[in-house]
């Protein structure tokens, strides 16, 4: 089995200091957090980015600041930012980050529209949305990681690599436990996985509560795990997580009790194709 490919989730757009007093908004908060989740044996950062005062931002100027953070702490990490940002942001908005120079490795790439949170907002990814943003990452040589949060949204990636749009190798990263999206049941983790194509990678994100059973199914089944504020804030039941390493640190104990390794920077870019 290959090695587990940890991706730390630090931040978000949604998540604030008054839902846990541990998450980054400044440059040095986020530098920190990913440094911490580095250290406990992730890979991958996924990068949001906010403003001093908390407030999300797709801002070039932010992102390249706070890349520069992370790189300094910690120098062979892959970095992949968000290219979802927030509900109601532009497509222009959005995509900042992979202008940057020189450009990032990896960005998130939303492969359908769904209700969010439960409420009155709509996540927009029309299909000509998502050729777009791979058509601009494909420019600049950057691997999409697919972002599915149903399985009508793995059915749209596979037709539009199909078309040509979506390159080979796909990398998806699989979210469940969202309001609006698939439960984070094992039956439904099952199904997802069952409906990609046999030569992909894929990661498993659980929500809230469902973060570590659904990281553990993951882990068993030979995918990769992303962890972090932007999805769960808590340790355990009742318990706030210190830090984001503390999160990754718990999917090294379980995938350790298991008999999977850890991968390295490196070792996870040969197995995504980066290299």
């Amino acid at each position: 089995m290959e090695k587990l490919i940890i991706t730390g989730a630090i931040c978000g757009a949604e998540v604030t200091k008054e839902h846990n007093p541990n998450v980054p908004y400044s440059v040095e908060e986020i530098g920190r957090e990913a440094e911490s989740t580095y250290n406990a044996g992730a890979s991958i950062i996924h990068l949001h980015v906010r403003e001093d005062d908390g407030t999300p931002t797709q801002s070039k100027k932010r992102f390249k600041v706070c890349i520069e953070e992370v790189k300094k702490r910690c120098p062979d990490v892959i970095i992949l930012p968000s290219t979802g940002g927030a509900v109601g942001m532009t497509n222009e908005e959005r995509l900042q980050p992979i202008y940057l120079d020189p450009s990032p490795e990896m960005a998130t790439l939303d492969c359908g529209t769904m209700n969010w949170l439960g409420g009155d907002e709509i996540f927009v990814n029309t299909i000509k949305t998502i050729i777009y943003f791979a058509e601009e990452m494909n420019k600049r040589g950057i691997k999409y990681e697919l972002e599915c949060f149903d399985k009508g949204m793995i059915d749209i990636a596979l037709r539009l690599h199909e078309k040509g749009y979506i390159k080979a190798p796909m990398h998806f990263n699989l979210v469940l436990g969202v309001i609006g999206g698939m439960n984070a049941t094992p039956r439904d983790l099952l199904y997802l996985i069952s409906s990609l194509p046999e030569d992909c990678t894929y990661s498993v994100t659980g929500i809230g509560r469902y973060e570590f059973s659904m990281a553990t199914i993951s882990i068993i089944m030979g995918g990769h795990v992303r962890v972090g504020f932007e999805d769960n804030l808590y340790l355990s039941k009742g318990v706030l997580a210190k830090s984001n390493g503390e999160l990754v640190e718990k999917v090294v104990r379980i995938t350790n009790e298991l008999g999977r390794e850890i991968a390295t920077p490196n070792e996870a870019r040969e197995i995504l194709g980066l290299k």
